[in-house]
């Protein structure tokens, strides 16, 4: 039965990657070129609407070898990225729950976990293809989170009661990782990270709610992205590095093999 929760995950998980990718396209247009793109997905090169076997998450990626069935422009990496990376994201989210739990609230936060990194998934994808992080997605990742948090010192303190553990290890989660990019932010005056980056770092670090797993995110983003942007970065010196993918990647590793990590200590 676990198997097919973790299909039904992937599967959904990359459907939701091929939407957010379409929907941050949309977005783009809409705030630099003040139109939409109507309801139904178009090619962006001929404006043709495409059938509903073109939108299948990664079997129609690969089935047209990434080019628009009609006009034969490149669609990018970018679709396919997203649906693996989302699919993926689901699937790893999913082997941390127990399935056959009758509990309400971890229910409850299985579910809210899925939202949130739909959410992040949707900044992510976004940073990395226009350098920006929305204002308002970035509010809601931080409410989200927050609620995220909320369940887990519920459940914990249903167990064990209260312990000055659940406030200290959130904030300092916090701290490293959305304070840190807000230092880097504001010593740099923007040039080295956006403003939209600490206030990602405050949602992921509610949400692991943890020091060192935030440690660990902010090792793994910070590792992930000199070795990807390093060629680039030394080719252009004046080229600048989006964090969000990065540290949306790492967090999401952090927060699947969570376990893992903390037997480290």
């Amino acid at each position: 039965m676990t198997a097919v929760f973790l299909i039904l995950l992937f599967v959904l998980g990359a459907c939701f990657g091929s939407f957010l990718c379409c929907q941050a396209r949309r977005l783009n247009l809409k705030a630099n070129h003040h139109k939409t793109l109507g309801s139904r997905s178009v090619c962006l090169k001929c404006h043709k609407q495409l059938k509903w076997y073109d939108n299948l998450p990664i079997i129609s990626w690969l089935f047209l070898k990434g080019k628009c069935r009609f006009c034969k422009a490149s669609i990018g990496v970018a679709e396919l990225l997203s649906e693996l990376s989302l699919a993926v994201a689901f699937i790893l989210i999913g082997a941390t729950f127990d399935f056959a739990t009758n509990s309400i609230v971890a229910w409850a936060g299985f579910v809210l976990t899925l939202v949130f990194v739909v959410i992040i998934g949707f900044l992510a994808i976004y940073d990395g293809l226009y350098g920006e992080l929305p204002a308002n997605m970035l509010v809601i990742a931080i409410v989200c989170s927050a609620l995220i948090l909320a369940l887990k010192e519920y459940e914990t303190m249903s167990v064990s009661g209260f312990s000055l553990e659940l406030i200290w290890q959130p904030l300092l989660s916090v701290v490293i990782l959305g304070g840190l990019y807000l230092l880097l932010y504001l010593i740099s005056k923007g040039k080295w990270v956006g403003d939209g980056d600490w206030l990602l770092g405050v949602a992921l670090g509610l949400a692991l709610s943890h020091p060192f797993l935030a440690l660990v995110t902010l090792f793994l983003a910070n590792l992930s992205a000199c070795v990807v942007m390093a060629p680039t970065a030394f080719e252009h010196k004046k080229h600048q590095i989006y964090f969000g993918p990065f540290l949306v990647a790492a967090f999401i590793i952090a927060f699947a093999f969570a376990n893992f990590f903390q037997s480290m200590l």
